[in-house]
């Protein structure tokens, strides 16, 4: 085994995230969301992994694992000292915006809280979204209709076996009664 020396947490480890913040009287500010307590990122785990396992369908737990106040604080416990003045100077989706972000940076690493920061969207989804909005520009509505008709040589909608229709003087492809 090597002989290497670790460096103490401090030297790498973020203390915290500072966000520019647009307040709801239009000024942006720089809010400072400090690391949270121990306790606080146990807590903060716990009701993520949770709600992420309820979202994707997983079976939920046989007893209540997160009390109402723990889900409710949930924001508070994110934000920590911020909370308050970021509830008092911003609007309802500002607030939950920071708060989203700052949860992220919590539970996983700050790319996944800048992805969310940037795009609005959970982290891995906004790059599909985008990749689906691409798609469907590029087809006019002209050509999506275009290649949606069929041609008049196409079989669609026909069965082996069937019989042929005539199309002699009583219009094309109408069927002979």
């Amino acid at each position: 085994m090597a002989g290497g020396t670790f460096e103490a947490l401090d030297d790498f480890l973020s203390d915290g995230l500072t966000l520019p913040v647009t307040g709801a009287d239009g000024v942006t500010r720089e809010y400072h969301i400090p690391d949270p307590s121990a306790e606080a990122g146990i807590r903060i785990e716990r009701i993520t992994s949770l709600a992420a396992r309820l979202a994707t369908g997983g079976a939920a737990p046989g007893h209540q694992t997160v009390d109402d106040e723990e889900e409710l604080d949930l924001y508070r416990l994110c934000l920590g000292d911020a909370y308050d003045r970021l509830k008092a100077e911003t609007s309802w989706s500002m607030f939950k915006h920071v708060a989203l972000t700052t949860m992220f940076w919590i539970t996983t690493d700050e790319e996944t809280a800048l992805e969310y920061w940037r795009t609005g969207e959970a982290p891995g989804k906004a790059a599909r979204n985008r990749a689906e909005r691409r798609q469907m520009s590029r087809g006019s509505s002209a050509k999506a209709a275009a290649n949606g008709t069929p041609s008049p040589a196409s079989t669609s909608g026909t069965r082996a076996g069937s019989q042929h229709r005539s199309r002699g003087g009583r219009g094309r492809g109408r069927p002979q009664t």
